[in-house]
């Protein structure tokens, strides 16, 4: 027997629906008007009635190849491979990056003078459930752009300096957390969301679109 849908876990409920709204989508049974439509419907509402709704016209449901490429696309950020566990950065008078799918040290400890630093979460690899990042900075300035389900922590003293974040606020225990730590003088902290659980949800969508088209 079937449990009912609001007696079942909400997050379930809604990660059962994505994936046959993606499903469909990709094999051409959903416009992508009503693909975004009902996918935001899926992610902002907390009823598991409303959101089991979205799917029962649907005629196709998920299989065992869609369900790899998910975990290829989509997986969690956390990765088996080797990292440095420190790793020490000196900027002065000078710039420095770090993006695109590179293997996050556990602890990165950055001294910046004059100079300005850029860290690139979105699709960087964490090989460790906690990062921890050291700074000292002068008269510089530091970005660090994250996915939205990564968590951010900071712990951070400031003379004369600005602290700009930009991020969710719930804390999902399964995701890695990134705490920030150190001093600022006259100095800039820049913390933002740089893609989306939505975003990355409809880039994979449109991948499995031109997959089977």
């Amino acid at each position: 027997m079937t449990v009912a849908a609001k007696d079942r876990p909400l997050d379930a409920v809604r990660e059962e629906v994505i994936d046959r709204l993606i499903m469909n989508y990709s094999h051409g049974e959903l416009s992508l008007e009503a693909f975004e439509s009902r996918l935001d419907i899926a992610m902002e509402s907390n009823d598991q009635e409303i959101i089991s709704e979205l799917a029962k016209d649907l005629p196709l449901s998920i299989d065992e190849s869609y369900q790899q490429k998910k975990n290829n696309a989509l997986g969690t950020h956390q990765h088996n491979g080797n990292a440095k566990e420190l790793d020490k950065l000196i900027n002065i008078l000078s710039s420095s990056r770090r993006d695109g799918q590179w293997n996050v040290p556990q602890h990165i400890v950055l001294t910046n003078v004059l100079g300005s630093d850029v860290f690139d979460f979105t699709q960087a690899k964490f090989t460790s459930s906690h990062v921890k990042i050291t700074v000292l900075s002068v008269l510089g300035s530091v970005s660090i752009n994250v996915p939205e389900d990564v968590n951010i922590h900071t712990n951070v003293n400031c003379i004369a300096s600005s602290i700009s974040k930009n991020t969710h606020v719930e804390f999902d225990a399964s995701a890695p957390t990134i705490s920030i730590e150190g001093k600022f003088i006259l100095s800039s902290l820049n913390i933002k969301v740089k893609r989306t659980v939505r975003d990355r949800l409809l880039r994979f969508a449109d991948s499995m679109k031109a997959f089977f088209n």
